[in-house]
Protein backbone atom coordinates (compact mmCIF):
# COMPACT_ATOMS: atom_id res chain seq x y z
CA UNK A 1 0.00 0.00 0.00
CA UNK A 2 1.18 3.30 -1.30
CA UNK A 3 2.55 5.67 1.89
CA UNK A 4 0.34 8.81 0.66
CA UNK A 5 -2.75 9.00 -0.86
CA UNK A 6 -4.42 12.09 -2.61
CA UNK A 7 -8.31 12.67 -2.38
CA UNK A 8 -10.16 15.84 -2.66
CA UNK A 9 -11.94 16.93 0.50
CA UNK A 10 -15.71 18.00 -0.12
CA UNK A 11 -17.91 19.49 2.32
CA UNK A 12 -20.73 22.62 1.66
CA UNK A 13 -17.92 25.03 2.10
CA UNK A 14 -15.30 24.07 1.00
CA UNK A 15 -13.45 22.04 -1.77
CA UNK A 16 -9.24 21.16 -1.83
CA UNK A 17 -7.01 18.42 -3.10
CA UNK A 18 -5.23 16.65 -0.01
CA UNK A 19 -2.90 13.67 0.76
CA UNK A 20 -3.70 11.40 3.87
CA UNK A 21 -1.51 8.55 5.33
CA UNK A 22 -3.84 5.23 4.37
CA UNK A 23 -2.70 4.38 8.30
CA UNK A 24 -4.26 7.06 9.99
CA UNK A 25 -7.94 5.61 11.56
CA UNK A 26 -11.03 7.41 10.88
CA UNK A 27 -11.17 9.02 14.42
CA UNK A 28 -7.54 10.74 13.53
CA UNK A 29 -8.91 11.70 10.09
CA UNK A 30 -12.08 13.39 11.58
CA UNK A 31 -9.66 15.42 14.05
CA UNK A 32 -7.54 16.66 10.64
CA UNK A 33 -11.13 17.30 8.72
CA UNK A 34 -12.38 19.86 11.20
CA UNK A 35 -9.75 21.81 10.52
CA UNK A 36 -10.55 21.83 6.73
CA UNK A 37 -14.01 22.10 6.74
CA UNK A 38 -14.78 23.38 10.18
CA UNK A 39 -17.25 20.70 10.91
CA UNK A 40 -16.93 19.46 14.32
CA UNK A 41 -15.93 15.69 14.80
CA UNK A 42 -18.92 14.55 16.31
CA UNK A 43 -20.93 15.58 13.40
CA UNK A 44 -19.19 14.27 10.75
CA UNK A 45 -20.42 11.85 8.27
CA UNK A 46 -18.20 10.99 5.58
CA UNK A 47 -18.57 9.31 2.06
CA UNK A 48 -16.73 8.07 -0.32
CA UNK A 49 -16.93 8.65 -3.90
CA UNK A 50 -15.20 8.05 -7.12
CA UNK A 51 -15.15 11.87 -8.23
CA UNK A 52 -17.41 14.80 -7.25
CA UNK A 53 -19.79 14.35 -9.96
CA UNK A 54 -20.77 10.71 -9.19
CA UNK A 55 -23.60 10.50 -6.66
CA UNK A 56 -22.93 6.71 -6.16
CA UNK A 57 -21.34 6.06 -2.64
CA UNK A 58 -18.56 3.68 -2.55
CA UNK A 59 -18.00 3.37 1.01
CA UNK A 60 -19.30 5.28 4.11
CA UNK A 61 -16.24 5.77 6.87
CA UNK A 62 -18.19 4.98 9.76
CA UNK A 63 -15.54 3.14 12.01
CA UNK A 64 -13.82 5.09 13.91
CA UNK A 65 -11.07 2.40 14.50
CA UNK A 66 -10.54 1.37 11.08
CA UNK A 67 -7.42 2.80 9.31
CA UNK A 68 -8.71 4.89 6.10
CA UNK A 69 -6.83 2.53 3.92
CA UNK A 70 -9.66 -0.34 4.88
CA UNK A 71 -12.22 1.34 3.00
CA UNK A 72 -9.60 0.59 -0.12
CA UNK A 73 -9.21 4.22 -0.93
CA UNK A 74 -7.60 5.54 -4.71
CA UNK A 75 -5.61 8.22 -5.62
CA UNK A 76 -8.06 11.17 -6.67
CA UNK A 77 -11.51 9.81 -5.35
CA UNK A 78 -13.88 11.72 -3.03
CA UNK A 79 -14.25 11.89 0.34
CA UNK A 80 -17.54 14.27 0.86
CA UNK A 81 -18.53 15.30 4.93
CA UNK A 82 -21.93 15.80 5.39
CA UNK A 83 -22.73 17.83 8.48
CA UNK A 84 -25.41 16.22 10.51
CA UNK A 85 -26.43 18.93 12.94
CA UNK A 86 -25.43 21.99 11.08
CA UNK A 87 -27.19 23.97 13.70
CA UNK A 88 -24.27 23.50 16.00
CA UNK A 89 -21.96 24.98 13.64
CA UNK A 90 -21.41 27.39 10.75
CA UNK A 91 -21.58 24.97 7.60
CA UNK A 92 -23.48 26.53 4.90
CA UNK A 93 -23.99 29.85 6.68
CA UNK A 94 -20.81 31.41 5.16
CA UNK A 95 -22.14 30.77 1.79
CA UNK A 96 -25.94 31.96 2.19
CA UNK A 97 -26.61 35.30 2.15
CA UNK A 98 -30.21 35.47 1.67
CA UNK A 99 -30.35 36.42 5.54
CA UNK A 100 -27.98 39.50 4.64
CA UNK A 101 -29.90 43.00 4.97
CA UNK A 102 -28.93 44.39 1.53
CA UNK A 103 -28.89 48.30 0.65
CA UNK A 104 -30.18 49.68 -2.24
CA UNK A 105 -30.34 52.26 -4.71
CA UNK A 106 -31.90 53.24 -7.58
CA UNK A 107 -30.07 54.17 -10.65
CA UNK A 108 -31.57 57.56 -10.68
CA UNK A 109 -30.83 58.29 -7.15
CA UNK A 110 -27.10 57.09 -7.40
CA UNK A 111 -26.56 59.50 -10.84
CA UNK A 112 -27.50 62.19 -9.02
CA UNK A 113 -24.84 61.51 -5.67
CA UNK A 114 -21.79 64.03 -6.09
CA UNK A 115 -19.46 61.76 -3.96
CA UNK A 116 -20.05 58.30 -5.80
CA UNK A 117 -17.50 56.72 -7.99
CA UNK A 118 -19.81 57.45 -11.23
CA UNK A 119 -19.39 61.24 -10.62
CA UNK A 120 -15.46 60.29 -9.96
CA UNK A 121 -15.19 58.74 -13.21
CA UNK A 122 -17.57 61.75 -14.65
CA UNK A 123 -15.41 64.49 -13.39
CA UNK A 124 -11.84 63.01 -14.32
CA UNK A 125 -12.95 61.56 -17.45
CA UNK A 126 -11.63 57.88 -16.62
CA UNK A 127 -12.49 54.56 -17.51
CA UNK A 128 -15.95 54.69 -20.49
CA UNK A 129 -15.68 58.30 -19.52
CA UNK A 130 -12.54 59.16 -21.39
CA UNK A 131 -12.31 60.44 -24.57
CA UNK A 132 -11.42 57.71 -27.30
CA UNK A 133 -7.45 57.18 -27.84
CA UNK A 134 -6.30 57.18 -31.02
CA UNK A 135 -3.52 54.65 -30.77
CA UNK A 136 -3.24 51.11 -30.07
CA UNK A 137 -2.64 49.49 -26.30
CA UNK A 138 1.01 48.24 -27.40
CA UNK A 139 1.41 44.50 -26.01
CA UNK A 140 3.67 44.26 -23.19
CA UNK A 141 7.04 42.56 -24.50
CA UNK A 142 7.10 39.15 -22.66
CA UNK A 143 9.23 36.30 -22.78
CA UNK A 144 7.92 32.82 -22.07
CA UNK A 145 9.74 30.22 -24.32
CA UNK A 146 6.87 27.23 -24.84
CA UNK A 147 8.39 23.86 -23.07
CA UNK A 148 9.86 26.29 -20.08
CA UNK A 149 9.45 24.77 -16.38
CA UNK A 150 7.13 27.51 -14.94
CA UNK A 151 5.51 28.31 -11.16
CA UNK A 152 2.01 30.25 -11.41
CA UNK A 153 0.83 32.34 -8.85
CA UNK A 154 -1.40 31.07 -6.25
CA UNK A 155 -3.92 32.59 -3.95
CA UNK A 156 -3.22 29.49 -1.52
CA UNK A 157 -0.95 30.33 0.84
CA UNK A 158 2.60 27.57 0.77
CA UNK A 159 0.73 26.06 -2.53
CA UNK A 160 3.43 26.37 -5.56
CA UNK A 161 1.71 25.22 -9.06
CA UNK A 162 4.17 23.83 -11.25
CA UNK A 163 4.16 22.63 -14.90
CA UNK A 164 5.44 23.26 -18.11
CA UNK A 165 4.32 26.00 -20.40
CA UNK A 166 2.67 24.30 -23.79
CA UNK A 167 0.98 27.45 -24.85
CA UNK A 168 1.41 31.21 -25.43
CA UNK A 169 0.03 34.06 -27.71
CA UNK A 170 -3.41 34.85 -28.71
CA UNK A 171 -6.51 32.95 -28.22
CA UNK A 172 -10.50 32.80 -29.57
CA UNK A 173 -12.22 33.02 -25.84
CA UNK A 174 -10.46 36.34 -24.99
CA UNK A 175 -8.20 39.24 -26.13
CA UNK A 176 -5.08 39.50 -25.15
CA UNK A 177 -1.81 37.25 -24.51
CA UNK A 178 -2.52 33.80 -22.37
CA UNK A 179 -0.34 31.62 -21.25
CA UNK A 180 -1.52 27.64 -21.51
CA UNK A 181 0.10 25.41 -18.28
CA UNK A 182 0.15 21.70 -18.15
CA UNK A 183 0.39 21.52 -14.04
CA UNK A 184 2.39 18.24 -12.67
CA UNK A 185 -0.61 17.76 -10.96
CA UNK A 186 -4.36 17.79 -11.47
CA UNK A 187 -5.04 21.36 -10.21
CA UNK A 188 -6.03 22.47 -13.60
CA UNK A 189 -9.11 23.19 -15.37
CA UNK A 190 -9.05 21.60 -19.14
CA UNK A 191 -7.40 19.29 -21.13
CA UNK A 192 -5.48 22.13 -23.09
CA UNK A 193 -8.39 23.05 -24.84
CA UNK A 194 -11.26 25.96 -24.43
CA UNK A 195 -14.73 26.83 -26.04
CA UNK A 196 -14.04 24.25 -28.74
CA UNK A 197 -10.31 24.98 -29.68
CA UNK A 198 -7.80 22.83 -29.12
CA UNK A 199 -4.66 24.82 -28.03
CA UNK A 200 -2.27 22.41 -26.80
CA UNK A 201 -2.73 18.51 -25.10
CA UNK A 202 -2.64 17.29 -21.78
CA UNK A 203 -4.93 15.24 -19.47
CA UNK A 204 -8.01 16.37 -17.91
CA UNK A 205 -7.64 18.68 -15.05
CA UNK A 206 -4.08 19.46 -16.22
CA UNK A 207 -4.51 21.93 -18.07
CA UNK A 208 -5.07 25.73 -17.50
CA UNK A 209 -4.54 29.45 -19.07
CA UNK A 210 -3.30 32.57 -16.99
CA UNK A 211 -2.61 35.64 -18.07
CA UNK A 212 1.71 35.89 -18.16
CA UNK A 213 1.70 38.45 -15.01
CA UNK A 214 1.22 34.99 -12.68
CA UNK A 215 4.04 33.08 -15.10
CA UNK A 216 7.28 32.96 -13.64
CA UNK A 217 9.65 31.11 -16.02
CA UNK A 218 12.54 29.01 -14.25
CA UNK A 219 14.15 26.14 -13.19
CA UNK A 220 11.20 24.57 -11.19
CA UNK A 221 11.59 21.34 -10.09
CA UNK A 222 8.83 18.81 -9.81
CA UNK A 223 7.96 19.03 -6.70
CA UNK A 224 6.13 16.57 -4.28
CA UNK A 225 4.36 17.52 -1.32
CA UNK A 226 4.58 15.79 2.27
CA UNK A 227 2.57 15.83 4.75
CA UNK A 228 3.53 14.19 8.38
CA UNK A 229 1.30 13.58 11.19
CA UNK A 230 0.71 17.24 12.24
CA UNK A 231 -0.33 19.08 9.21
CA UNK A 232 -3.14 18.04 6.08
Amino acid sequence: MTSIVKLFVVSLDTRSERRFDPHVTIQQLKAKLELITGIPVQNQKILLHNGDDDSQVVAQLDDDAKPLGYYGVRDFQTIKIVDTNPSTSFTGQLSDVSQVEKFELSDDAYAQRTDSVLAYKQRHKVGRFAPPSTEPTPEPTVNIPVGSRCEVESTEPGLNKRGVVRFFGQTEFAAGLWVGVEYDEPMGKNDGSLKGVQYFTCRPNYGVFVRPAKVTVGDFPVEEIDFDDEEI
